[in-house]
Parts: C-alpha cells; structure tokens; sequence
C-alpha cells in the first residue's frame, strides 16, 4: 500500500526557449542537474511522445531527503509530466501519461494516481486503496541516502503474499493493528546496507502517543503514526533537538482524490 503525505517538493515551471533545471532547496546540493535527472528525463521523455521542441526553465525546490524511500524522485517526475503536459498543451490522456512514467520508474504511474493506492506487479497495476484516518504522521531519515537498487540486490527469500485491504480504515486503531500484521521485505535488507535504521525506529517508538513505526519503502526513511498531528508535531521537535543533522518532519496523510489523470 502506498499512501501520500503533505510533506513534499515543489515544481516551478516558466516560458523558456530551451529545457533548463534550476535545484534549490535544503536537498538540491545531492542531485546531479544534468541530463540523467529525473525531472529532466520526464521533460524530455513527454517532449519526445508529443514530437515537439523541449523549451521551458523548470525549478526544483528539493525539500525531501534524496535516495530516501519515500518516492520522492518519482513524485518529482510526476509532476513534471503533469505540469509540462499543461504547460505545451500536449493532452496527452491518463494511460498515456502512466506509460510514459513507467518508462521513467516503478513508483512514477503511482505518482501519478496521486491517491492511496495498492500497487502490485513492477508498479504497472494500481487500484484506489482505502481510506485513512485522519491522524499524525512523523518522517525521520539520519542523514542518510540509500539506494533502492542495492537493497533489492541484497534481499532474499520470496515476498510476502499480497495483504487483504479493507475499504477503509475508520480509525487510528484500525489502522495500526492492520500494520502490525504487514512485513515490509525490504527491511532485512536496508537495514544491512544501513545500520541507522534501528537507532531510528528506536528513537520513533520510544516518543510518547507513538502508536506504531516502520521502515518507509527501502529506507532510510522511516515513519510513526500518532493518533492526532499535534502528538507527531510534538515527537518532531523533541527529535529535531536530541538528533541534530537528522531529517525530521510532522506531517498527515492526504485523503483527497486528486484532479483526474484523464485531463492532466
């Protein structure tokens, strides 16, 4: 299950004649500006299947963490091929767009879909997941990026069989206990590639209200649950103090459906 949060990056995109990429932001210093940036592969993928010129300045502002677990990458380059495909009046449909990002990466089509989501096969099968309560989300990473490749390259054994989604989760606790059945097969091995990531559950879990807390995709990310924002918020700047130089952040699920991909 994928589910988004409000905790995110910016695109900025204004008239140019030629495609360019501007980084700013506290993360914009670990992404290389070039042609094999994300951003830019999905202007110029989208520029390619509308056999047009390329031309506009795109400004990221990177606020997440990079090679973090929480697709932050691949929310970046949904948003391009969103915006762009406004931007050129191109009208290009939702399947479409969705095959283009997939071209671009497993989580990009998610990305695109923009809601709670169930995500099977290499990320080419999305179905709307159910949805969440309204409760506090805490993000921590300790400083350190992870690649998803290497994490995947080291786990063994097969994945766990696909859990059974309810509806909907009409509280905190239905939630949690639901998770508390669920295995991230990730984790194994994040954890071997980064030690942290015990140090980091541990410090989670052990802030008070903290209802449940796991490794966000292939890490190092990882997150809590509480049942109200003001707990999460409360839990981020207690760890803002005792753990200088970590990324930590309060935030909450989106529950909204997004404008549809049919006319991005």
């Amino acid at each position: 299950m994928i589910a988004f949060s409000d905790l995110h990056d910016v695109i900025r995109v204004d008239p140019a004649e030629t495609l360019t990429l501007t980084l700013e932001g506290p993360f914009a210093h670990g992404l290389e500006g070039g042609a094999n940036n994300l951003v830019l592969r999905a202007a110029m993928a989208l520029a390619d299947q509308a056999g047009r010129k390329a031309g506009a300045s795109i400004t990221l502002s990177k606020n997440l963490p990079v090679a973090s677990g929480i697709g932050g990458g691949s929310a970046d380059a949904a948003a391009t091929l969103r915006i762009l495909n406004r931007f050129w009046q191109v009208g290009l449909d939702g399947p479409t767009l969705s095959r283009l990002g997939q071209s671009l990466g497993a989580d990009v089509p998610v990305c695109l879909f923009g809601q709670t989501a169930r995500v099977q096969g290499i990320g080419e099968k999305i179905e709307p997941g159910p949805a969440l309560p309204d409760i506090g989300l805490l993000l921590v990473n300790p400083g350190v990026g992870v690649s998803t490749a290497a994490v995947f390259s080291k786990r063994r054994g097969a994945f766990s069989s696909p859990a059974d989604l309810p509806a909907s989760f009409d509280s905190a606790e239905s939630l949690v206990e639901f998770l508390s059945h669920c295995h991230n097969d990730l984790l194994a091995s994040a954890r071997e590639l980064s030690p942290q990531i015990d140090l980091v559950l541990a410090d989670i879990v052990q802030q008070p209200d903290c209802l449940f807390a796991s490794l966000s995709g292939s890490g190092a990310t990882c997150f809590g649950l509480f049942a109200d924002g003001a707990a999460a918020y409360a839990a981020a700047s207690a760890l803002q103090v005792a753990r200088p130089g970590w990324w930590v952040e309060a935030g909450k699920f989106l529950t909204a459906t997004p404008p549809p991909t049919e006319n991005p």
